[in-house]
């Protein structure tokens, strides 16, 4: 007999906060060129700004590509003051936090939030079911908290576990093991919804979650494991959650 949910665990990108198909190498550079002007501001000696651009990119890129191929997220603070020190600058970790959000800023600006996801989250948390978000993310915790508390979500995801912060990336099992650790959750227990076949019910499946698809297209591919449950909006969760009650 199943047992009644205690957790809802969720993906952060594609998720939570929407953003859709984006023009990745363009917003890339228009962060950069806001980097680039705040550094020249401060009266740094830089490069042309192509080249700048280009060292910051190709290093991101290889870092993106090793960290997907380890399951092992790298530290963009680390990696920035890294790239900048072979540059001739010399930044301090806080300096390098604030150009990590000039990264993050123009994508930021494209997310949406669904409609109802506030009050669907809320009626889980008046329910007393633990919620929160586990997400692949090479960008600081604190820029993406700041972008939480910016769209009303923070206080109703009070479990946020980055793989910046954890070092392991889904689909590894420890990932989901330290967010469940964290909420004092049993797997078995915990629904965990996105958008990845590959890096979340993959991952989820395997570390004994109830994974949950969401999937506004109704993807037909097939692949060698299977979410437990699809969904195609975030409310429709509220019907997985009242099933496991009354089985």
């Amino acid at each position: 007999m199943a047992q009644p949910i205690a957790g809802i665990l969720l993906d952060l990108g594609e998720t939570v906060l929407t953003f859709g198909k984006v023009d990745v190498p363009a917003l890339f550079e228009e962060g950069s060129r806001m980097a680039y002007d705040h550094l020249s501001r401060q009266g740094r000696k830089l490069p042309p700004f192509r080249r700048y651009h280009w060292a910051k990119l190709l290093a991101i890129r290889w870092a993106y590509i090793r960290s997907r191929a380890t399951d092992r997220e790298f530290d963009a603070v680390d990696l920035l003051r890294r790239l900048h020190r072979r540059l001739g600058i010399d930044l301090s970790p806080e300096g390098a936090l604030e150009l990590a959000g000039m990264w993050y800023a123009p994508l930021s600006r494209l997310a949406v939030v669904e409609k109802g996801t506030a009050e669907v989250l809320a009626g889980f948390r008046a329910r007393g079911l633990t919620v929160g978000v586990v997400s692949n993310t090479f960008i600081p915790a604190s820029i993406l908290d700041a972008h939480l508390r910016r769209e009303g979500l923070i206080d109703l995801l009070p479990i946020r576990v980055y793989s910046c912060e954890v070092t392991w990336r889904k689909p590894h099992r420890r990932i989901f093991e330290a967010a469940l650790a964290r909420g004092r959750l049993e797997a078995a227990r915990t629904l965990f919804v996105g958008d990845s076949m590959l890096a979340d019910i993959r991952g989820a499946n395997r570390a004994g979650l109830i994974s949950v698809l969401k999937d506004p297209l109704g993807r037909k591919r097939c692949w060698p494991f299977r979410p437990r449950h699809r969904i195609r909006r975030l409310d429709e969760i509220q019907r997985i959650v009242e099933e496991y009650d009354t089985d």
